[in-house]
């Protein structure tokens, strides 16, 4: 099987050769090459840039016998689009500089279309779609769920509690729902977007919703999520990614996806057998920092697990550490291709 095949059929829960492998911030700071790009341009100029975005979404495939790649962009560009004044500062991350905190500033928001405001991702999907179909591979294109996307715009940037956040949700549940609306209009057309650009596979992001309680998740969140999902399955394969949400992963299922994506801290047989579909995961990024011979039996724990599940795509729990040894990972993607379950 080509990577390409590999990667969808595992997506579908069809029989493959081998597991296909790909990893979460795979064109990222972990590698030489991009660090050596970004000394000498921004984060705004690699993602704004179609050139240098495909430059560095191909990077990871120079090193590793990967199955597929994720465009190189970022979850936030669409909030700029919307008004917000977005920024990437070194060495504190993103920032916002006029987050949302009333109803009001929720209705000024707009809702451009994607092709007007991130059209350099869709052009560099467009750009390595050539390269990869060359190299049999698959390409994935990505977006943030609402929730996530709704925490950053109105925390202003990372945090630990959440606390404005649920404030507003709390006390402004009707601005919340536009809010929430909006979020999941433009996440829709980005998403089809990036598929009717070339790529073949579409994740969300919900990288903070593991912050809330089940009975937040249910009437909060998993409407708009589940509004999204529902929207793009008949597109393509859809991954859905979210981390801290054990307690209640059957309900984030609930909200859709052809695979189910999560992280280290649930078996990852015990999840797949509550979503009862295809599952993505679910090394510790962590263990890749040790020695091969104690990473070695946590990534042979994930594959044992998975033995006769209904589809499996291996990644790690959450996206790569910069300080990971390429040696490493070239192991680990070499080790899931030739791993004999029967032994």
């Amino acid at each position: 099987m080509t990577g390409h095949k590999r990667f969808l059929s595992a997506c579908r829960g069809e029989s493959v050769d081998c597991t296909p492998i790909w990893i979460m911030r795979q064109a990222g700071r972990y590698l030489p090459e991009y660090r050596a790009l970004r000394r000498q341009h921004s984060m705004e100029t690699a993602i704004q840039t179609p050139e240098l975005a495909a430059k560095i979404t191909l990077l990871p495939l120079q090193h590793f016998e990967l199955d597929a790649a994720i465009i190189f962009s970022d979850i936030l560009p669409p909030l700029a689009g919307m008004g917000l004044e977005l920024a990437f500062v070194p060495g504190h991350g993103p920032s916002i500089a006029n987050p949302l905190r009333t109803p009001k500033a929720v209705d000024m928001l707009r809702v451009p279309p994607a092709r007007e405001t991130m059209a350099p991702t869709l052009d560099a999907i467009r750009l390595v779609r050539p390269e990869l179909d060359a190299q049999g591979l698959a390409l994935i294109g990505f977006a943030g769920a609402p929730f996530t996307m709704a925490s950053y715009a109105i925390e202003g940037g990372a945090t630990r509690n959440f606390a404005h956040t649920k404030q507003f949700m709390y006390h402004q549940p009707a601005a919340w729902d536009r809010l929430m609306i909006k979020l999941s209009s433009l996440t829709i057309d980005y998403l089809g977007a990036q598929i009717q650009a070339g790529a073949d596979c579409v994740q969300l992001f919900d990288s903070w919703v593991g912050a809330l309680s089940r009975y937040d998740y249910e009437r909060y969140v998993r409407p708009y999520s589940h509004r999204v999902l529902s929207a793009v399955e008949s597109k393509g394969p859809v991954i859905h990614f979210s981390t801290n949400t054990g307690p209640y992963l059957e309900s984030v299922a609930e909200a859709g996806g052809h695979v189910i994506g999560v992280d280290w801290r649930i078996p990852i047989d015990e999840a797949s057998r509550r979503v009862n579909r295809p599952v993505m995961g679910n090394l510790d990024p962590c263990t890749l920092l040790g020695p091969w011979r104690e990473l070695f039996p946590h990534v042979r724990d994930v594959m044992q697990r998975v033995a006769g599940c209904p589809g499996h795509v291996f990644n790690l729990g959450h996206g790569i550490l910069p300080q990971t040894p390429l040696e490493n990972v070239k192991r680990l993607v070499d080790c899931v291709h030739s791993y004999d379950h029967d032994n």
